[in-house]
């Protein structure tokens, strides 16, 4: 037990220490934002709701299934999406439409849980976000930003990885983040002394918590020394601009559109240039059970102009063969039309869009039936969308590569799910 006593012994060995120079805080403050070689990034465009894939990857004219939107061409011959994506029309050379997924949860909580882990939800085993994997992985350790970024809503957690792979949450992008800000009234010399006095407290208490004979105190404990370590290295730090726009942002902006989505997948490309491992952008609202054709036609514009500028950029800056896009959501929508005009919760045959790394371009993987109510061709499960993630990014999936990994109950981890295969079609 920890108190108040013993907090204030930690304090006066802390305030004996020796304060790092300033040296330290303007060698933070100099290191320039770099784009890192041979670094790979997972970035992740989240559609929490469950959208209606028929009407945007999947459309079946002709069917009494089909709604009200045409399809279009795009510039993938003979691969035709929705009419009001027209800017990721022009990108679609890019990307590849899985439209054969099959999943096995429609409720939303179930279905979001899935589509972040790769597993249904245990009472066992806090499984991680694959954002979580994807830092443990692939994280450089002089990396000197958050490595997994969340932007506008967290998925499921680091699970069992612990809180060193945690997302760091960002809720206003282009602004910079309350918990990495420092006070205005603290100069940088006061900073540094604080930074000495928490890392004094923190050895100290760290210590005090390990068994006899033991150097280290608990995973647990070091987590969260690291973690605060990091926040306190950010704070005083140039690299923290990354997450705020200026005036050299604007023309972007117009481009990604002044939407809370389109703010959003710039964020994303700015940390994927300065070597954040993996961003989830989330566009919410899709849960549309009634009148679903004028919530699309309002909903659409906002994904297509930050998507499509997206896609556009990482492929302009030379970061899209080291740079992997998923759009998601937790699962797809009914094909038939209900009697609200909507269309309801429907995991048994729906899509997702893929790019980037190794992923091949241009490519609609898969097919539905006329009507779009069961997958025809070439199915995918979730798993199988894993592995084919993760190879994308250049991380083994098999098994034998990650045994190493261990759950909460000791046990190997595969990382892409039991049974699970790359699609080799859709690699390079």
């Amino acid at each position: 037990m920890t108190n108040r006593r013993h907090f204030l012994k930690h304090m006066a060995g802390a305030a004996a220490l020796s304060v790092p120079g300033l040296q330290f805080v303007q060698g933070l403050k100099a290191m320039a934002p770099t784009l890192k070689k041979n670094h790979k990034s997972l970035v992740i465009l989240w559609m929490g709701g469950g959208p209606a894939t028929i009407d945007l990857w999947d459309l079946k004219p002709g069917s009494s299934n089909g709604g009200e939107f045409k399809p279009i061409s795009t510039a993938a011959s003979g691969v035709q999406i929705c009419e009001h994506l027209p800017n990721v029309a022009k990108q679609m050379k890019n990307l590849s439409i899985i439209r054969s997924l099959e999943s096995t949860e429609g409720d939303h909580n179930r279905g979001t849980y899935l589509m972040h882990t790769g597993r249904s939800p245990s009472p066992l085993v806090d499984y991680p976000n694959i954002g979580s994997v994807t830092s443990l992985k692939l994280t450089p350790k002089d990396l000197d930003l958050p490595a997994f970024i969340s932007v506008r809503a967290p998925g499921p957690g680091p699970g069992f990885l612990g809180m060193t792979y945690a997302p760091f949450n960002v809720q206003n992008p282009g602004q910079l983040p309350e918990n990495i800000a420092a006070p205005k009234d603290v100069s940088d010399p006061r900073m540094a002394r604080r930074v000495a006095l928490f890392n004094g407290v923190e050895s100290s208490f760290t210590s005090s918590l390990a068994p006899a004979g033991v150097k280290d105190g608990p995973a647990g404990a070091k987590n969260h020394s690291d973690i605060y370590g990091k926040a306190f290295s950010l704070s005083v730090s140039q690299r923290r601009e990354v997450f705020r726009f200026d005036a050299k942002d604007t023309a972007d902006l117009a481009k990604y559109g002044q939407t809370g989505f389109g703010r959003g997948c710039l964020l994303a490309r700015k940390l994927v240039e300065a070597g954040a491992v993996c961003v989830e952008v989330d566009l919410g609202g899709w849960d549309m059970h009634q009148q679903v054709f004028p919530a699309l036609t309002r909903k659409l514009p906002e994904l297509d102009q930050g998507m499509g500028g997206l896609v556009e950029d990482l492929n302009q800056r030379g970061l899209w063969k080291d740079t992997v896009v998923v759009w998601m959501g937790e699962f797809g929508r009914t094909p038939k039309i209900n009697q609200n005009a909507g269309r309801d919760h429907w995991a048994k045959c729906w899509s997702v869009v893929v790019g980037g790394g190794a992923f091949k371009g241009g490519m609609a993987y898969g097919a539905t039936d006329k009507d779009g109510t069961s997958v025809s061709d070439k199915p995918v499960k979730v798993p199988d969308l894993y592995a084919t993630i993760y190879k994308a990014l250049g991380i083994d999936p098999s098994h034998e590569q990650n045994a190493s990994v261990r759950d909460n109950l000791g046990r190997p981890f595969n990382i892409a799910g039991e049974g699970a295969n790359p699609v080799a079609d859709l690699l390079g």
